[in-house]
């Protein structure tokens, strides 16, 4: 779930302008796709305000600036947009103020009106056993924004369900069937998961048993029928908590589903910092959060990442490893959010897991066709010339959980088990993506 910095008043917006910007990455081959005209509902945000409290130690993300972070504006100026892409926001509940918080949203910075459409397709009474139906409105909210900012061109379709996501099995048969919804119904080819159980509460025969059904699932979305699916890898770092309210934390070292599933694309979290007109990161890591990562204890290590270098490879002993890749998750260098009438600042991996589907929404258009699983392409492309253009390898900081004192993963040169890959220069990540994809199809 996503953590959230409410406003402290409502009778005074403080403003922060934050300059424009573009990351000095090295230049490569052109786009290998043609380049349309620019549309015309690209957004415009000359003054690129961020309506949230700021201060010394915070730092606020407008979707401009984010753009410009992860080299998504170029493509945006050349029409790349998430045209004609559907995006598929799986969430429990939803929010009763979504369509009035997005139309705030869109007019503060200048986005065009989003094109949105909310199903709950399952009739069962509400079960909200936590009483944290306002938090997954919230999360619904944080989803829906950021993947307009990055695609601001894509249909984004939430899909909600009426149980709380909790943890162990609770949940998850009805995420289950959204997902089923929506391939049935050719919804959309790409899915942005913000929520996770932790492995430890699915360790049992009940557990085992609704994992097969989603690997079953997840395989045949994305090696047969073109999906995408985008997962957190969890706002605790090295452990996981056990209970929905995050006041019990487990004392070892776990990941969580659905991040685990070699099926999806698991999004790690990072600290976005700026000096002058350079964007730098390092891992996310508060005190209070921290980027999830480590290795599973119910999945083999997959055959993409048997190709990373030997050197990486003893610390796996043949588990997954997550996360894949990362994107601004530290509330503290929040991005800008609206819900319920009040302006926020928010992160955690729920954050950071949007922009990758947001992403793919524009690698699509691009493509011209669903990419489908991308995760073989992203560690070829590891293991490729182009590395240091398509990423920004992220080697500060580690995922430690301070709170319960379990030790974490550093951020080394290369892939690591608290941001992954690292994060994205879209600009030229995107075109080699579907190169790679392309030459192996």
């Amino acid at each position: 779930m996503a953590r959230i910095f409410p406003r402290l008043t409502l009778l005074v917006i403080l403003l922060v302008f934050l300059a424009s910007c573009s990351l000095p990455f090295a230049q490569n081959e052109p786009t290998p796709t043609p380049v349309p005209t620019k549309s015309s509902t690209a957004p415009v945000n000359p003054a690129d305000v961020c309506p949230t409290p700021v201060g010394p130690r915070l730092l606020c993300l407008t979707p401009h600036s984010l753009r410009q972070a992860y080299g998504v504006e170029p493509l945006i100026q050349k029409g790349f947009t998430g045209k004609g892409q559907t995006v598929i926001d799986i969430v429990s509940f939803g929010s009763p103020t979504l369509k009035q918080d997005m139309e705030v949203y869109d007019k503060a910075f200048g986005l065009p009106p989003v094109d949105l459409q909310i199903i709950s397709p399952i009739n069962k009474p509400e079960s909200d056993p936590h009483q944290d139906k306002s938090g997954w409105g919230d999360e619904t909210t944080l989803d829906v924004q950021i993947i307009h900012a990055i695609a601001p061109d894509a249909k984004i379709v939430v899909l909600t369900s009426p149980i709380a996501e909790t943890e162990g099995t609770e949940g998850l048969p009805e995420f289950r069937q959204l997902i089923q919804y929506a391939i049935d119904h050719k919804l959309g080819n790409i899915f942005s998961n913000s929520w996770g159980a932790s492995e430890l509460t699915l360790m049992d025969q009940a557990g085992k048993q609704e994992l097969q059904q989603w690997d079953t699932l997840l395989q045949k979305a994305t090696t047969e029928q073109g999906m995408t699916f985008i997962a957190s890898s969890g706002d605790h770092g090295s452990t996981d908590a056990i209970d929905m309210t995050g006041r019990k934390l487990a004392h070892v070292p776990t990941t969580s589903f659905a991040a685990g599933s070699p099926w999806m694309t698991s999004v790690g979290g990072t600290t976005v910092t700026r000096q002058g007109s350079v964007f730098n990161e390092r891992v996310w890591n508060d005190g209070s959060g921290a980027s999830g990562g480590g290795f599973s204890q119910l999945y083999k290590m997959p055959d993409y990442q048997k190709t990373l270098p030997s050197a990486f490879q003893g610390q796996f002993k043949n588990r997954r490893g997550i996360p894949d890749v990362a994107a601004a998750g530290d509330p503290n260098t929040g991005l800008a959010m609206y819900s319920k009438g009040l302006w926020t600042t928010a992160g955690g991996t729920s954050a950071s897991t949007p922009v990758w589907a947001g992403l793919m929404a524009i690698a699509n258009q691009m493509a011209g066709r669903p990419l489908g699983f991308i995760n073989p392409a992203l560690y070829k492309l590891a293991n490729s010339s182009t590395y240091t253009l398509d990423f920004r390898d992220i080697t500060v900081g580690d995922n430690a959980n301070l709170e319960v004192n379990v030790p974490g993963f550093k951020a080394v040169q290369g892939w690591d088990a608290s941001t992954g890959l690292g994060t994205p220069n879209a600009e030229q990540l995107l075109p080699h993506l579907i190169q790679a994809i392309t030459t192996s199809t």
